[in-house]
């Protein structure tokens, strides 16, 4: 699971630094000012996310206890970007307000995930 979610945030690493360049310049005169924010909010939170999953990746690495608590925590916060970020980048392109409910959804499993490295943690000596 390290090298998987090393890789996976990697790839969210620099998708990030990618959409959020590409929001600034390609997308600043195309989008209302309200439609760039949010997709900047999805840029922003796919990047803290990522950071969070190299964290999960470098202390599975390490850990002996706790790997369960640890894997969950990095699928959640893989499930998390991909509906909270996701669905922002496609609200802002698009405007279906709807997705809203969608962007709840990931923001939750990104709590989920950030409660699961609590419970990590407890294991850690």
């Amino acid at each position: 699971m390290t090298r998987i979610f090393l890789s996976i945030a990697a790839i969210l690493g620099a998708t990030s630094v990618a959409f959020g360049a590409f929001a600034a310049h390609a997308l600043r005169d195309k989008l209302t000012e309200r439609a760039t924010e949010i997709f900047e909010t999805g840029a922003r939170y796919q990047m803290y996310h990522a950071l969070a999953l190299l964290l999960v990746a470098l202390l599975l690495s390490r850990a002996e206890a706790a790997q369960s608590s640890l894997v969950a925590a990095g699928y959640a916060f893989i499930v998390g970007v991909a509906l909270f970020s996701g669905s922002l980048y496609a609200l802002s392109l698009t405007g279906f307000k709807w997705l809203g409910a969608i962007t709840s959804l990931g923001g939750v499993a990104f709590i989920v995930g950030w409660v699961c490295l609590f419970v990590a943690a407890l294991s850690f000596k």
